[in-house]
């Protein structure tokens, strides 16, 4: 619910609850006051009645004398014969109008007079009852005075309509003005969220909300965000081009680190040549060294050696941050239909020559007979290679397969091991560079690239991945691609 609607609701409540107390005030004033007129018209007549009686009431009774009364309501009255409980007369209007008032009410107070509200024939009526008292001290007749209140009554009725209508009117009549109201008052805000959504959909930090001329809490936070968004442009600025020096520097040091290592691998490499014919080759021409001398041989081909190993993990980390350098640049990829028979069965192939101690399973792959992808073969080359060989460096033992899903529209590469396997939090994280999961972490060999570099070339692909694992019990990495053809249009699997 937005912050104007919210504001109408609450000042047209508040002004439903005023006008509520008000008109119920008034309703209330009026009533009561009409009442005490009718009873102020009917004391008079009772006064009177009083008067006469002198407390003693011994004589005779006219009704018809009291409603000539010099009051402006017309009055009714009823003689009640207490001794004989009936009515002993009543006043020439009321046997005109066959009108009859119910018997007496009993009261315990002393006060000889008493008013109550009846209903006669569906006429609504205020009584006033005297008690007259005889020489005896005993009640004789009770005088039953009445006045018409049916005026009155429609009077508050309408009043009470109007009040009702009068204040719905008006609640609405607020609400509606409050929500223009409201939204104009507002309407500098509605300026600020959409300068900001401005900002937030764009990349273009140096626009400003658009400053008004009064300088109230819209133009204070105005001038707040302004500021917070200048901070924010520097800042952004700053970060932007530390980043681009350093993907500069990645990529340009990545180009510089190839040559010298290709260098440093092809020296070290001719080193080992050239000192394997010092130490003999077994046959019986072996040359004459001393025992010391073919120790020190030794020990040079296994610090060469170490040293060719390193330059060979070097170099592929120095080709892993030249290929996510390219994907930092915005590097597009040449593509083409790729024939994804010819890559799998290739790459399956090769990968049978890699270092590994777990079996390598392959399967028939003639389900991808005409399957082909828009892509680029190399780089999907390199996404088996870094599937396969994570596979095989977290296997020591067991299997890894590869086996292929084919559905309508996607092709699937399955790569699954019985490796170690991982925790399921640890998932999300995978595909984050540099990152590697606890248990590996010392024990296998690795920068934490491969997957980074795999996600970057599935995107580039619009594919997808999915990932299924459990610890100590292996992992599954199916790669999904979209198929650009395909003569046949069965899904299966084949083993």
């Amino acid at each position: 619910m937005s912050i104007r609607l919210r504001l109408t609701l609450w000042f047209s409540g508040l002004l439903a609850v005023i006008l509520l107390l008000f008109g119920s005030a008034l309703y209330f004033y009026v009533y009561f006051n009409s009442n005490n007129e009718v009873k102020a018209q009917l004391g008079e007549s009772a006064k009177q009645l009083l008067q006469e009686s002198r407390g003693d009431w011994s004589g005779s009774i006219r009704p018809d004398r009291l409603t000539n009364s010099t009051l402006q309501s017309e009055l009714y009255v009823q003689l009640f014969n207490v001794q004989y409980n009936n009515i002993q007369d009543k006043s020439s209007n009321m046997l005109q109008n066959n009108l009859q008032f119910p018997k007496p009410a009993d009261w315990d107070t002393p006060d000889p007079i008493h008013y109550r509200t009846v209903k006669t024939s569906g006429n609504p009526f205020m009584l006033c009852e005297i008690k007259l008292v005889g020489l005896d001290q005993n009640v004789v007749y009770i005088v039953q005075i009445g006045a018409y209140t049916g005026s009155q009554a429609e009077y508050l009725y309408d009043l009470r309509t109007i009040l009702i209508i009068s204040s719905l009117a008006a609640v609405l009549i607020a609400a509606a003005t409050g929500l223009l109201l409201a939204r104009k008052a507002l309407r500098p805000i509605e300026n600020v969220i959409s300068a900001s959504r401005q900002i937030e959909t764009g990349s273009d930090l140096s626009h400003r909300i658009p400053r008004l001329q009064t300088n109230d809490e819209i133009g204070t936070l105005t001038d707040t965000l302004n500021g917070m968004l200048s901070k924010l442009e520097t800042a952004y600025n700053e970060l932007d081009e530390a980043y681009n020096s350093q993907r500069r520097f990645v990529s340009d040091a990545s180009h510089e680190l190839r040559t010298p290592l290709t260098t440093i691998r092809g020296n070290i490499e001719l080193l080992q040549r050239m000192s394997r014919p010092a130490l003999g080759d077994g046959s019986g021409s072996e040359p004459v060294v001393s025992e010391l001398e073919a120790e020190r041989i030794a020990m040079s081909q296994e610090a060469m050696q170490d040293i060719a190993d390193e330059a060979i993990r070097m170099s592929r980390l120095v080709n892993d941050l030249l290929s996510l350098a390219r994907a930092d640049a915005g590097f597009v990829m040449e593509k083409s239909e790729v024939e994804m028979l010819s890559i799998v069965e290739d790459v399956c192939r090769r990968a049978q020559h890699l270092p590994r101690k777990a079996e390598w399973v392959t399967h028939d792959y003639g389900i991808l007979e005409g399957v082909t992808v828009y892509g680029n073969p190399d780089y999907l080359r390199q996404l088996l290679f870094i599937f396969i060989e994570n596979a095989f460096k977290y296997t020591p033992s067991g299997t890894v397969d590869l086996s292929v899903i084919k559905g309508e529209d996607r092709v699937g590469i399955m790569i699954k091991d019985t490796g170690i396997g991982m925790k399921r939090e640890e998932v999300p994280s995978i595909f984050d560079r540099f990152y590697r999961a606890d248990e590996s972490r010392g024990k296998t060999s690795g920068t934490g690239l491969g997957l980074s570099i795999a996600k970057w070339i599935i995107d580039e692909h619009n594919g997808f991945v999915e990932v299924t694992t459990r610890e100590g019990a292996g992992s599954t990495f199916t790669v999904w691609l979209p198929v650009s053809f395909s003569r046949h249009s069965e899904s299966g699997i084949m083993e």
